[in-house]
């Protein structure tokens, strides 16, 4: 092997770290320890940020494969930081038992 394509094996490896944490950080994966579902936005923030500057630094320098990979990598994890994100500006839904609560106290 030599150093051109152990560098690609090795980039294509850090991008898929910061793919993986950031998953994690956004709750669409479990903590491989703890095995519970952690969301941390902004830490997925800074994530999704540390890749942004990634791909700016290493423009002009990636192979076109790879840099595909790095843009498809990053639209994924901005849809799913923007869908949690969204989850946490709509209210829940009043559940089954507080709608029948809320409908009993009012024919009393």
């Amino acid at each position: 092997m030599d150093k051109n394509e152990k560098h690609q094996i090795l980039f294509t490896h850090l991008v898929l770290s910061l793919h993986a944490a950031t998953m994690q950080q956004l709750g669409k994966v479990k903590h491989p320890v703890s095995g519970a579902i952690e969301r941390d936005l902004a830490g997925a923030q800074g994530s999704i940020d540390m890749l942004e500057m990634i791909k700016e630094k290493t423009q002009g320098n990636l192979a076109d494969g790879e840099k595909r990979f790095v843009d498809q990598v990053l639209q994924e994890l901005r849809l799913n930081y923007v869908d949690e994100v969204n989850k946490e500006q709509v209210p829940p839904a009043p559940s089954d038992a507080a709608k029948q609560t809320s409908g009993e106290s009012g024919q009393s």
